[in-house]
């Protein structure tokens, strides 16, 4: 563009964790483009993470834009930019018809040719650069053309925690370190297992740790059936937290270990010790789906393994020990 925009809008409208993995994208254009204001459009579910980042100035859902004049609700952004960072057929059509004047899009998604007048050409799939660099190609009709590593990205994130809910305040203390432990991932990754989990749980107590296991109702109803709660220093947060009281309790923890889940993406942007536990296999491994921040890790049992090289189905995460992850929790 010959000038700076002064309004972009950001398109995410999947998971938590993809959003939290496009959350650098807008600390990256504040930081190009000063006194920049960015919009992110995305699902109502996603929203509360959505409003923790600084850089994020205004939140559209697209379950607000749906049943309005989508069009028309665009249009009055006056914005210079839309950004498909996930291609979303609705929205490619709202952008246009709003008459955006630059709407970037990628060359792999069929509308995007009647509905971009930029479009980048990538691949994700067959990549070797991590989600959040990928999103940063998305980015070059900007002029910014060089992919940051992944420690500036997680900088950029502008993510802040609120302050832990009064009423979870004895979840978390200097008397016990408190370790989240997320089992489900509502099938969005390979799981590690709950005997896994449950073998966790037992060497954490052993050694004084506190244990908050988190999900959704349904989650906690699935891991009820293998994991016990009888111990003082074990709790049994499934289906009592919103995502925001959630993100309170995370920033306040000393750790949290889950498989490849938004839980995970968050508690790497709170700072704390966040530990993933992967596949190998392309495209769900580590190397693109990794959390990013200043204690964060990934383990996977073997990266050579050869059903995960030959693309097919393969359980070995769940042959990472527990006692790795222990040894890894107690690293100084």
């Amino acid at each position: 563009m010959a000038d700076a925009p002064k309004h972009i809008v950001l398109s995410r409208t999947d998971s938590i964790g993809d959003v939290m993995l496009t959350l650098p994208l807008a600390g990256l254009l504040k930081q190009r483009f000063p006194g920049v204001r960015i919009t992110f459009i995305g699902r109502s579910y996603t929203k509360p993470v959505l409003e923790r980042s600084t850089h994020v100035d205004h939140v559209l859902t697209l379950e607000e834009l749906a049943p309005s004049d989508a069009p028309a609700a665009l249009r009055a952004l006056k914005a210079d930019v839309l950004v498909h960072v996930f291609p979303k057929r609705e929205v490619a059509r709202w952008a246009k018809a709003a008459e955006i004047p630059l709407r970037i899009g990628t060359t792999n998604r069929w509308w995007h040719w009647t509905t971009c007048n930029h479009r980048v050409a990538f691949s994700r799939k067959n990549s070797d650069l991590h989600e959040a660099q990928l999103n940063v190609k998305l980015l070059w009709p900007l002029g910014i053309e060089t992919i940051p590593g992944l420690d500036k990205l997680a900088s950029l994130s502008g993510f802040s925690t609120p302050a832990i809910d009064a009423k979870y305040r004895s979840w978390v203390g200097p008397e016990h370190r408190t370790v989240i432990l997320h089992p489900g991932s509502k099938g969005s990754a390979v799981e590690w297992g709950l005997d896994n989990y449950a073998t966790l749980i037992g060497l954490l107590n052993a050694r004084g740790y506190r244990v908050l296991v988190t999900g959704t109702q349904a989650e906690a109803e699935h891991y009820r059936t293998a994991l016990r709660f009888d111990h003082p220093l074990t709790i049994d947060a499934g289906g009592r937290l919103s995502l925001d009281e959630l993100i309170g309790v995370v920033g306040a923890s000393y750790a949290l270990v889950a498989a490849s889940t938004g839980p995970l993406h968050i508690a790497a942007a709170c700072g704390i010790r966040a530990i993933g536990l992967y596949s190998p296999r392309r495209p769900i491994h580590p190397g693109r789906w990794a959390p990013i921040g200043r204690d964060a890790h990934a383990l996977v049992n073997d990266p050579n393994c050869a059903l995960c090289a030959a693309g097919k189905p393969c359980d070995c995460i769940q042959r990472i020990s527990p006692m790795r992850v222990m040894e890894l929790l107690e690293q100084p």
